[in-house]
Formats: structure tokens, C-alpha cells, sequence
């Protein structure tokens, strides 16, 4: 008869296979090493040969350990077979420069079946809880009194409201809902900030690399853009900004600070608190799009830029399109003491958000139902990341380079300096694969060895085989 596992086993065997997976990440224990038995780990760890089976499982997933017949578990992956990191990007002098976009190459194939979407940066729906999300649809309509049939308030929803004030705790907020906007996804909330700092014609810093569709926003309201080196290990070129805010007037920066699209770097907290000073003192707004902020591989969440805001001048957006259900379009800011020029900004344009919607993810908060969904979130895309890349280890050339993000989901990966990405895209848009070339995450067409890839769609053998496939494609270019 099996031993019942009891809760307090339940989180040991996570305790004993992170333990290991550090000593593996060290290379303590090395590629080829023979890990101890089953039964000897079970005695070593005073733990039942459930917990210890349960800890090897766990490293087995994640494709950093193999069971071998007859023989045992062995290390099959250790950070010495990652392709190497990527140097600090050159930095030029501060520019202003015309925002033009090509994004429109990359949904060309969005909704075609049989494409291996490595281009698109969202969950795959198997990761996302469907039948849960459908329940709290019904009964959000259910318990409206119209029906979610009448108009939403301008600022938004106000249980949802609540429900994202408390989340604010997560990262030392101490907001509440009437400090908070709802917004139609993330890059409304974008749009709204940009409008009640800036006017036509001033200049934005914004990150390089950054997400495309940054810029599309910033063109739209006929802003330039000044673009500020990202480093893939610390972030953002705090010393390149400060310098540049001396030569160029600039009306407000743009940042994803957590987990940057498309490098993934998490800027440390001590950089954070930096960027926050030299803001503050020269009283210039930061519009920090922390979309990727809850999706973190660690223990605890980053800290935003905002939880250092004493000042009003940080306006944090986010949406759960990353995170919960992307077709919702339920995103919000917090725009400090800019709240009143946003709710104007968005009774002008829109009057509300989606009344059912919001109603549905207050719903979904309030039954504690995401906190779960995203503990189960953040492990599958942490074991992604890791297959992902040990597959481009396996099927690229041995001189590419690739980020190891913290959090997120997108891996950004730089070759030989003969690979042409845009060539790579057409190339492997003949063979059923979608790319996102590195000449989209920048205004002028720079970061042409680049590209980005996506690890939301959960690793199995199509993937695979596109990855080997693109491999090929490049290894053929380099050729």
C-alpha cells in the first residue's frame, strides 16, 4: 500500500529538488555524474521514497536530469552547454530618430494553423485555465443586477479595482482602487500615460532592444523616440540616460524594467531605486509597463520602479493578456498624479472599459483562483525556458548566444553576424515557422543577427522539430 503524502512532503520535495537543481546550475554536480538512488536519497534526506521519487521527477521535467534503465538518474544538462552570454550592446550617442513600423510581417501568419508561432509572446492556451475563467464569466453575469449589459464606470470596475490594489502588497504598493484605471489591455494603458505626459513632437526614451509594439504606440501619437542600451544582465544604461538627459529634452521615458522584451533581464532593485532618484529629481515622468512583472522564476516577485515612487511621477500599466486569458483585454494603470488627466483621457476616448469582462477577472481574483493559476504558470514556463534553450543548444551554431531571463517568456538569441534575420523570417515562414526578427525591436533597423523567440507554447515534439529545423536554416546561412 503507498504512503500517503502529506502537505508538509507535498513542498518538501520541491525544497530537495531546488537544492539540486542549484547544485547543478553550480556544476557541483556535472554533466554525465550519477546522482544517488532513489532509496539512498530517500535515507540521505531522512524523506519517504515518494518525496525523494518526486524531487528526481521534478528535475526530470524541467530536462535537467535523466532516469537510465537499470542504471539510475544521471545530470543530463548543466549551464556549461548553454551557449555563452551575450556581450553589452555597443552604445552609440544620444539621438532623436523616426519611429517607423514593420510589425505587420509578423502577424501575417497569426491565426494560420500549422505554424509554429515562436514569434508571438503569450501562453499557450493549455497553460490557461479555461473552465475556471468560464465559470467566473457565468457567474460575474449572474450576480450583476443588468446582467453586465450597462456601462462600466470611467475608472473602471470597482470590485476589479480592489481586487488589483490588494495584488499591489505583492510589491510593497500600498495603493487602493481609487487609485487605479482600467484600461483595454496593456497598450491602452500605454497610450493613455503617453497622452497626459507628452504632446506631439517630444522625444520619449525608450529601451534597445524593446517591444515593437512600443513603437507603434509612440508613432501613433506622433512622439520621437530616444533609445537607451539595455544590457542583457543589469538593464537598462542608467549612466547612457543621465547623460543623454543633459543634451536631449526628454518629456518621459517608457521601460519594462522586470523582464524586458526581448532580453528578459530583470533590472536589479538597487539599478530600480537608481533610475527612480534621477527621474524624480528632474521631475520626468516613467511610464513603466511591468506587463511581465507576476510571471518571475524565483521565489518572490521584482520590485517595480513604482514601489520607489514617493513623488507621483512612476504611472505603473499592466493587464493579465500575458498572464490569464490575452483576449480579455483587461489591462490598468496606476498613474500616480497624473490619475485625473488618464480617467479625462479615457472618458474622451473610450467612456469604459468591457463591463463583463472586468467583471469576470474581479471575479476570478476574488476566489483566490489566479494566485494558483499562476504558481502553476510560473513553474511550466520556467521548465520551458530551460528546454527551449537546451534545445538551441543542441540544434544551433555553437557561436550563438542566448539570454537566460529570470521571468517572462521570451528568449533572445544573437548569431553570427552573417545570419540575416529578416532573411531568416522568409525562410522560415516557408517552412511553417514564425520568427520575430531583431530589427523589430529597434526604430532603426539595427540588431539584424537577432532574433526573439517564444517559449509560451508548451515544449513537445513539433516544437522540437521546428527548433532543429531553424537551426538547420541558420547553421546554412553561416555556410
Amino acid at each position: 500500500m503507498a504512503t500517503p503524502i502529506t502537505v508538509q512532503e507535498d513542498f518538501l520535495y520541491l525544497r530537495i529538488a531546488d537544492r539540486l537543481q542549484v547544485q547543478i546550475e553550480q556544476q557541483v554536480l556535472k554533466t554525465g555524474d550519477r546522482l544517488p538512488s532513489v532509496r539512498a536519497l530517500s535515507k540521505e534526506q531522512g524523506i519517504s521514497i515518494t518525496t525523494a521519487f518526486q524531487a528526481y521527477s521534478e528535475l526530470e521535467i524541467k530536462g535537467l536530469i535523466e532516469a537510465r534503465p537499470k542504471s539510475g538518474y544521471y545530470v543530463r544538462f548543466t549551464p556549461s552547454q548553454f551557449p555563452r552570454l551575450m556581450a553589452k550592446q555597443h552604445k552609440e550617442r544620444p539621438k532623436k530618430v523616426s519611429v517607423e513600423s514593420i510589425t505587420s510581417l509578423i502577424y501575417q501568419k497569426m491565426r494560420q494553423e500549422g505554424v509554429t508561432k515562436f514569434s508571438l509572446a503569450v501562453p499557450s492556451i493549455d497553460l490557461l485555465p479555461e473552465a475556471k475563467l468560464n465559470k467566473s464569466m457565468m457567474e460575474a453575469i449572474r450576480k450583476s443586477p443588468t446582467s453586465c449589459l450597462e456601462y462600466e464606470d470611467t475608472q473602471g470596475n470597482p470590485s476589479l479595482r480592489s481586487q488589483l490594489a490588494r495584488y499591489t502588497f505583492n510589491w510593497g504598493g500600498q495603493h487602493t482602487a481609487d487609485d487605479i484605471v482600467t484600461t483595454q489591455g496593456c497598450m491602452e494603458a500605454l497610450g493613455f500615460c503617453l497622452k497626459a505626459v507628452t504632446d506631439p513632437g517630444d522625444t520619449v526614451a525608450i529601451e534597445t532592444p524593446t517591444y515593437f509594439g512600443i513603437f507603434n504606440v509612440l508613432q501613433s501619437l506622433g512622439l520621437k523616440a530616444l533609445e537607451v542600451p539595455v544590457d542583457p544582465t543589469t538593464g537598462l544604461d542608467i549612466e547612457y540616460l543621465e547623460k543623454a538627459l543633459d543634451t536631449v529634452k526628454i518629456k518621459a521615458c517608457l521601460f519594462v524594467t522586470s523582464f524586458n522584451n526581448p532580453t528578459g533581464c530583470d533590472m536589479p532593485v538597487e539599478r530600480k531605486k537608481q533610475l527612480v532618484t534621477l527621474l524624480s529629481d528632474r521631475d520626468i515622468p516613467l511610464i513603466e509597463d511591468d506587463i511581465y512583472g507576476e510571471m518571475y522564476f524565483g521565489k518572490t516577485r521584482p520590485l517595480p520602479c513604482k514601489a520607489f515612487d514617493t513623488k507621483g511621477i512612476v504611472l505603473l500599466c499592466s493587464s493579465i493578456s500575458k498572464t490569464l486569458a490575452p483576449g480579455y483585454r483587461v489591462g490598468w494603470c496606476i498613474p500616480g498624479k497624473f490619475l485625473d488627466k488618464v480617467i479625462h483621457l479615457k472618458l474622451m476616448h473610450i467612456v469604459s472599459s468591457a463591463t463583463p469582462t472586468q467583471a469576470a477577472i474581479a471575479h476570478f481574483l476574488e476566489t483566490g483562483r489566479y494566485d494558483l493559476h499562476m504558481r502553476n504558470l510560473r513553474k511550466a514556463l520556467h521548465t520551458q525556458c530551460l528546454l527551449y534553450t537546451q534545445a538551441i543548444a543542441r540544434f544551433f551554431p555553437p557561436d550563438t548566444k542566448v539570454s537566460r531571463p529570470a521571468g517572462g517568456f521570451v528568449l533572445w538569441i544573437e548569431m553570427n553576424e552573417a545570419v540575416n534575420t529578416m532573411e531568416l523570417f522568409h525562410e522560415a515562414l516557408d517552412h511553417g515557422i514564425s520568427i520575430a526578427p531583431g530589427q523589430l525591436f529597434n526604430a532603426d533597423g539595427r540588431f539584424n543577427h537577432h532574433i526573439r523567440i517564444s517559449f509560451g507554447s508548451t515544449y513537445n515534439t513539433t516544437i522540437e522539430k521546428s527548433l532543429q529545423t531553424l537551426g538547420r536554416l541558420v547553421k546554412n546561412k553561416q555556410a
